[in-house]
């Protein structure tokens, strides 16, 4: 079998016809690939630089990895399913929730590796037993809860961290940002939380030039006279070189933080698997388990050298939604480009300048947007509330994971946040359905007959598919 790394030439390699598509095993010219590849790369900016900031990590890594984690997702799924592997907004919560309890970058890394172990064999146990094992055990109303508390879990973080660093700033790049989200068309509407950081950029460095420091916390309870925008470190950085590695550690404690990340990476990925088979006109169900387990395999390797863990990304789906062109090679450029990035510390300096302010008015938007998504899984999977069954589970477990309700198992041992959120919503959905007299179990299923239909499966109730490009989670 192939490793998918054959294309044949679309046409006369430049201009697709008016309609056409070019496949996965399809390319352009070679230099037009690469400037496809290089767009794939810039369209997940935004998310895939302000995550590893936000957990802490090396940025220069990140990207590095993520061209890396890329090209084993391109040979693991055979080059059938065009996809760019960055940096999972998911983890931030979970790694802002162990750093609050004492951990530091190697316990980071080291939760998240166990995490990446956990979505590899759930790979490989769905296919084994196929789509359904998802469903069975975590319908849409547990996904979709646990979701939502890992994206408000963050809230705190927005509010006590970045924002009181500079509040105009915050307020200013929060507007600009949502206005280009909402505003902006095509491709620059993909790169809307990239053109809020260069905003941001822009904004502080003349805030600098015309108000001077600003005195304010930065890094500590303290406040104090700092500049907006600080840029010492770009100057001494080299322009080329290797970025920081470091081995993971291993605590119980921030293993059980960041475990329930597992299921919203799982949603990403049937997201994801479905979004592309439908544009591209290729049932990939049989590739869902592969692209699970690829995933989690990436992720692995990313953070056992000190990197943070990756996850497929919605930007360059849509990227490839405005192109029409889903070809393989063009995400081969992208993981290029990606390790060149990687080997710029001055490029990586630049990322790791971006002002608190700034990132207060990203934040705002970006964890608000991942928590809602987990409404979004609720509208996709019909999921009504009304029914006490749904309701009661998911209800204790968002409020538990968003209010930092903790449970004291022990003197040195205790479970709070999104670990005791997630166990609430799991165990008490199914704890409730065992005893739930039978008209409340009645649902629509969820993957059913596999990623590409389950939709279907209600009569075309409830609005238009759930694997539109426009729902899909990064």
């Amino acid at each position: 079998m192939g490793l998918g790394v054959r294309w044949t030439l679309h046409g006369d390699g430049r201009t697709p016809a008016p309609g056409a598509v070019v496949r996965p095993d399809e390319r352009l010219s070679w230099p037009r690939t690469a400037g496809l590849g290089a767009q794939h790369v810039v369209a997940m900016f935004g998310a895939s630089f302000v995550a590893p900031v936000l957990m802490g990590l090396d940025p220069n890594l990140a990207i590095m990895m993520s061209g890396v984690a890329t090209v084993i997702f391109l040979l693991a799924t055979r080059g059938r399913v065009p996809s760019y592997l960055g940096c999972s907004l998911s983890f931030v919560g979970v790694a802002a929730a162990i750093r609050a309890s004492g951990g530091d970058s190697a316990v980071v890394t080291g939760a998240v590796f166990v995490v990446g172990a956990a979505l590899f064999l759930a790979g490989l146990a769905v296919q084994r037993f196929g789509a359904r094992i998802i469903h069975a055990a975590m319908p849409p109303v547990v996904t979709g809860a646990v979701v939502m508390l890992i994206g408000f879990n963050l809230a705190p973080v927005t509010a006590s961290t970045y924002w009181p660093q500079d509040q105009w700033t915050a307020l200013l790049t929060m507007a600009f940002t949502g206005l280009a989200v909402v505003c902006l068309r095509g491709f620059w509407s993909r790169i809307a939380i990239f053109l809020g950081l260069v905003f941001g950029y822009a904004i502080s460095w003349i805030f600098d030039l015309v108000f001077g420091k600003i005195h304010s916390t930065v890094g500590g309870p303290d406040a104090v006279d700092h500049w907006r925008l600080d840029l010492s470190g770009v100057a001494k950085a080299d322009w080329v070189g290797l970025p920081t590695f470091h081995a993971p550690a291993f605590e119980w404690s921030a293993i059980l933080i960041a475990l329930p990340v597992v299921i919203a990476l799982i949603a990403e990925n049937a997201g994801h698997i479905k979004a592309v088979g439908e544009m591209t006109g290729d049932s990939l169900d049989d590739k869902l388990g592969t692209a699970i387990a690829a995933d989690g395999a990436a992720s692995m390797l990313s953070t056992a050298v000190g990197g943070p863990p990756n996850t497929t990304y919605s930007e360059n789906i849509g990227v490839m939604a405005a192109t029409r062109v889903y070809s393989t090679a063009a995400y081969w450029a992208a993981a290029g480009f990606a390790l060149l990035f990687g080997l710029c510390p001055k490029f990586g300096a630049v990322v790791a300048a971006i002002p608190g302010g700034v990132l207060g008015g990203i934040t705002v938007i970006l964890y608000g947007m991942i928590g809602l998504l987990g409404a979004q899984i609720w509208i996709n999977g019909r999921v009504d509330l009304r029914n006490p069954l749904n309701l009661v589970p998911a209800a204790a477990g968002i409020i538990i994971g968003v209010g930092g309700v903790k449970l004291n198992i022990s003197d040195s041992f205790e479970l709070g946040g999104i670990a005791l959120g997630t166990i609430v919503v799991i165990t008490g959905y199914h704890a409730l359905r065992y005893f739930a007299p039978a008209h409340m179990k009645q649902q629509e299923p969820l993957l059913d007959s596999g990623t590409s239909a389950y939709d279907e499966t209600a009569d075309g109730a409830g609005g238009g598919p759930a694997g539109d490009p426009g729902d899909k989670r990064g």
